[in-house]
């Protein structure tokens, strides 16, 4: 057995040098005891796919065979990022600037990892894993295109979790997208108008005799 089955997901998450600063710095002991007792999540559970499902933007992280970093944006509408089974996640590849360093880093590196934040409700997502690109698999890659869509799909990225965890709205800014805003006001302007009319009413009435 090679030693990457056997890494559990807190070996994922966490380095022997991770470990060793968190052990200097007072954190490993709480850490450790929370991979003995219910471990870091691995599944997708119904509380990830209903966040997935709600994603519109995400970030993806990859490394050359030498290290060096590298993170891209994939943004689409919600839930483009798709569940496949309990440990894979996929998406399409839209056609961008066709520098290909994500594709390229893969190439060498199938380390990957998915960032998702949430400003509206301050909530993050990190997901450990591998990553491979499908060049030619053209079933896959409609069935992962979202419906009337306007990007041309060139490839699949198809992720396999290893490790996942959520973290805390501490120091997370909350902010909006525009079109929830938007969906908002027209609203809070209809129930204006609403309001409006019905105090025009009131007031072409008689008042009531006391």
């Amino acid at each position: 057995m090679t030693q990457t089955a056997t890494r559990t997901s807190a070996d994922v998450m966490f380095s022997p040098a991770v470990k060793a600063i968190q052990a200097r710095k007072g954190s490993r002991e709480s850490y450790a005891r929370v991979a003995e007792t219910r471990g870091f999540r691995r599944e997708v559970d119904a509380d990830l796919a209903d966040r997935l499902a709600e994603a519109t933007s995400f970030y993806l992280a990859t490394a050359s065979a030498d290290g060096q970093p590298y993170i891209q944006h994939r943004g689409g509408p919600k839930g483009f990022l798709k569940v496949l089974d309990s440990r894979t996640l996929a998406f399409a590849d839209f056609s961008g600037n066709r520098q290909y360093i994500t594709q390229g880093n893969l190439s060498e590196n199938p380390r990957a990892y998915i960032f998702l934040m949430d400003y509206a409700h301050r909530r993050r997502v990190k997901i450990w894993g591998t990553a491979r690109v499908v060049e030619d698999d053209a079933a896959l890659t409609e069935s992962l295109m979202p419906g009337g869509y306007r990007a041309r799909p060139e490839q699949v990225i198809q992720f396999t979790n290893e490790a996942w965890d959520t973290n805390c709205p501490q120091h997370i800014p909350q902010k909006f997208d525009a079109a929830d805003v938007a969906e908002a006001i027209v609203v809070r302007d209809t129930r204006i108008a609403e309001l409006e009319a019905e105090l025009a009413r009131l007031k072409g009435e008689p008042r009531p005799a006391v």
